[in-house]
């Protein structure tokens, strides 16, 4: 229904013609905008109902007391479920080391909360599949889960700011709610979601439309190609000075893998746009030391580049 709206607008109202590079990039633009935003508004609605039965306060606690390894899975489980950006789960974080949590459970809460995230799923489902969908999150999960082990055996909890743990920690803002006021926060959320994320999904699907229409399928096929082994770190060192969410890099990605860009090194630069980006980092540095960031993405880098390695050779 989306793609015939767009071709009678693209063709009908707007009478371009068919088949050039211009009438073919708007037809994507028009139709993968309206598709995501649609999306976007269900997903962001449901998940935020659904968060607002979930006590952080018993999140941390769960945390607190389980078998290191335990947390780590439970830490990178609940990442996938919080906000979409590395600022949003930071109080989350200090959260966790206010209650007593491990740090290395910490990490794998806040390598999975930027990484993996309900709108990615959602949109990854759409446009490629229940097969890439369930890779992603299970490719996200293992780097998260094993980021914290690792930075967790460092023993680096020096390399945390002092006021960390002395933050006091985040209180249970739902616990007398309603499903009047549950609804009423779900569409508030969701308005301020799409408030501060929209102008990066139609950024990053104008990038696509863009290449959708204008760039030849065989250009990016040539340059990044899963037969060249530079593809997947030059994909992860490109990605890392971007800033934008899932929701934005997505259309993006459908487009280089639809241009012939391996499926492995495409989520590479997914997952590093939104994984280890320098303004994740530059919020990170108000509650952690230079040599902890550099240690954390260090590993978290080098997990995307296995992980897009990995899907090249088995897809």
């Amino acid at each position: 229904m989306l793609q015939t709206f767009s071709d009678w607008l693209t063709y009908d109202i707007l009478k371009l013609i068919p088949k050039t590079h211009f009438a073919d990039s708007l037809n994507f633009f028009i139709a993968d905008t309206i598709k995501i935003f649609l999306l976007l508004i269900v997903i962001i609605f449901a998940v935020s109902i659904i968060r607002s039965f979930i006590s952080p306060v018993k999140i941390r606690n769960i945390l607190a007391h389980k078998n290191k390894y335990v947390g780590n899975v439970l830490a990178a489980v609940f990442g996938i479920f919080t906000p979409f950006c590395t600022c949003s789960a930071i109080p989350l974080f200090l959260g966790f080391i206010e209650a007593g949590v491990p740090l290395g459970v910490t990490f794998s809460f806040l390598v999975a909360s930027p990484m993996i995230n309900e709108v990615a799923i959602v949109l990854l489902l759409s446009m490629f599949g229940l097969k890439i969908m369930l890779i992603y999150i299970l490719s996200g999960l293992v780097i998260s889960i094993v980021s914290g082990i690792l930075i967790g055996h460092m023993k680096v909890e020096n390399l945390v700011e002092e006021f960390v743990y002395k933050n006091k920690g985040a209180g249970d803002e739902f616990a007398n709610f309603n499903w009047k006021l549950r609804l009423n926060y779900a569409k508030n959320y969701t308005l301020g979601i799409l408030g501060k994320v929209w102008i990066y999904i139609v950024v990053g699907v104008f990038l696509g439309a863009f290449m959708h229409g204008y760039v030849p399928a065989d250009f990016l096929a040539q340059y990044a190609g899963s037969d060249k082994w530079y593809a997947v770190p030059l994909a992860v060192l490109i990605g890392v000075p971007l800033y934008s969410n899932a929701a934005g890099v997505i259309p993006f990605v459908s487009v280089l893998t639809e241009k012939g860009v391996s499926i492995g090194t495409s989520l590479a630069f997914m997952m590093a746009v939104t994984g280890l980006s320098l303004p994740e980092f530059m919020i990170l540095k108000r509650v952690m030391k230079l040599k902890l960031i550099l240690i954390f993405a260090g590993i978290v880098a080098a997990g995307i580049i296995f992980t897009g390695y990995l899907f090249n050779a088995v897809i």
